[in-house]
């Protein structure tokens, strides 16, 4: 019999998608031993619906050719062992893990079927039985028998405090409240004076906590008002929910939203495997600029120093014989130094001078009204080399600028852009065309603009931080 039924498993996975509360939490509160089964649950739902939660009674035998595909294509793609079991149809991802590490201890002979059965005992001697040994003379004294019940209530104590402190009621509780909270509940099996001993707790604290039991959750309005900007900001950590806050009037400590988000199970632990950077340098090919920004990056003038650079993203499409393939996506963005704000992006399936033209007019036009003379920093990649690029630039009578070669922190504000944006919308992701990842792609720019807030701006978003020193 399966150990949660399937319209439980619907219940914390509608709970999940309503915002209800991440995995921890959700785990904690309807009893769920291991946050992982929960996050199992929601991405097997995502990918196929209630079949995905409904438990397989059928037992699936898998061949030896099977086997060794599944594992190179794990050790030679970048798909982790769910996203792998879900492409492949495999209800227990665990199987996949299991085979890869029978591969690298012993070979590809380590996932032949074995024989069943008990191993033969033929011709082998019985072993024989050694007579019984004179009993050992046992202490029988008072501080011996002391010692030993002294020891067994030691093993008693510390049994039911490990019982009682799994339990849900007593977690996301200060030490000292939860330690006071067992010691309570423990009060009908133990004698007050040994469960203070055990735990080391002086009685005076104690006896503080005890009177402070029934009061009210004095943090109720601040953790609903969490909740409610966590609904449209998943990716708000403990520093940004402070801001959050602070905009609406909440004048509370970081260290108190950092201990009730711990609590609420609201961390924000975004998955963070990288797969291999793109690279666009392809030696000179063309006209290389001196680095006239020199990690200069800070400026309060809008629409002054620019910057730019290229990256790629992967999705995967299945072609007309049923075989998954890979594809890549290369976004081009323009950047304003001033304020971190997106000015322009283009999207393409390729690598191509059209799609950074194409954001380069954009750029220019939307950083025409600048009374300063502009700055476009890039890298060295071909693109930014080549004539058009180059002459574009002049025409308009801005500097070009270029990091240095192989030196990623001339560029590390794009950089770091880039990183983020992988981190919340791509990094432990599978996308299964082209339109899903442009979408999602462009969703996150917009938000990044108009929500997302910065403390570097004062807790403003970079289009509202724009406004506040043009309106100044």
């Amino acid at each position: 019999m399966s150990k949660y039924s399937f319209e439980f498993k619907k219940k914390v996975v509608d709970a999940y998608l309503h915002g209800e509360g991440g995995y921890t939490y959700l785990a904690e509160k309807y009893g769920v031993k291991n946050r992982r089964q929960v996050l199992n649950w929601v991405h097997y739902y995502k990918e196929l619906g209630d079949a995905g939660l409904r438990r397989s009674r059928k037992t699936d035998q898998y061949t030896f050719e099977f086997k060794l595909s599944v594992v190179e294509s794990y050790l030679s793609s970048e798909l982790s062992y769910q996203e792998l079991a879900l492409s492949l149809g495999i209800n227990n991802n665990a199987l996949i893990g299991r085979w890869v590490n029978e591969f690298r201890i012993a070979g590809p002979d380590a996932l032949r079927p074995r024989k069943r059965g008990c191993k033969t005992t033929l011709g082998k001697q019985s072993r024989s039985h050694t007579p019984a040994e004179d009993p050992v003379n046992m202490d029988t004294s008072v501080e011996h028998v002391k010692e030993l019940e002294d020891e067994l209530l030691r093993l008693r104590l510390e049994n039911a405090f490990f019982k009682r402190t799994e339990e849900i009621a007593f977690r996301g509780r200060s030490k000292n409240e939860r330690t006071a909270r067992v010691i309570n509940s423990l009060r009908r099996q133990f004698k007050l004076k040994d469960l203070l001993s055990y735990t080391g707790m002086p009685k005076a604290t104690f006896m503080y906590w005890q009177k402070r039991f029934d009061r009210e959750n004095p943090d109720k309005k601040l953790e609903e008002m969490i909740l409610t900007i966590r609904e449209d900001n998943k990716d708000y950590g403990y520093r940004r929910m402070l801001g959050a806050l602070r905009n609406q009037g909440y004048m509370v400590n970081k260290k108190k939203v950092q201990r009730i988000m711990q609590k609420l199970g609201l961390q924000v632990t975004s998955f963070t495997r990288k797969s291999r950077k793109y690279s666009s340098y392809k030696g000179r090919v063309g006209t290389v600029a001196p680095n006239r920004i020199r990690r200069r990056f800070k400026t309060h003038i809008p629409h002054q120093k620019i910057t730019t650079d290229t990256t790629e993203f992967k999705y995967y499409e299945i072609d007309p014989k049923g075989h998954m393939t890979m594809h890549k996506l290369y976004l081009d963005p323009f950047m304003d130094m001033c304020n971190g704000e997106i000015l322009s992006f283009g999207i393409d399936k390729h690598p191509s001078a059209k799609n950074v033209m194409d954001a380069l007019e954009q750029a220019i036009e939307i950083t025409s009204d600048c009374p300063y003379r502009r700055t476009f920093h890039s890298d060295q990649g071909w693109a930014y080399q080549m004539k058009a690029y180059t002459n574009r630039l002049k025409e308009a009578r801005i500097f070009q600028s270029m990091s240095r070669k192989g030196c990623c922190l001339d560029n590390s504000v794009m950089e770091n852009f880039f990183g983020l944006l992988k981190q919340k919308i791509y990094y432990g992701v599978v996308y299964y065309s082209y339109e899903e990842l442009k979408s999602e792609i462009e969703r996150y720019i917009k938000y990044y603009n108009e929500q997302r807030i910065k403390e570097r701006l004062g807790w403003m978003s970079p289009v509202q931080y724009r406004l506040t020193l043009l309106a100044a």
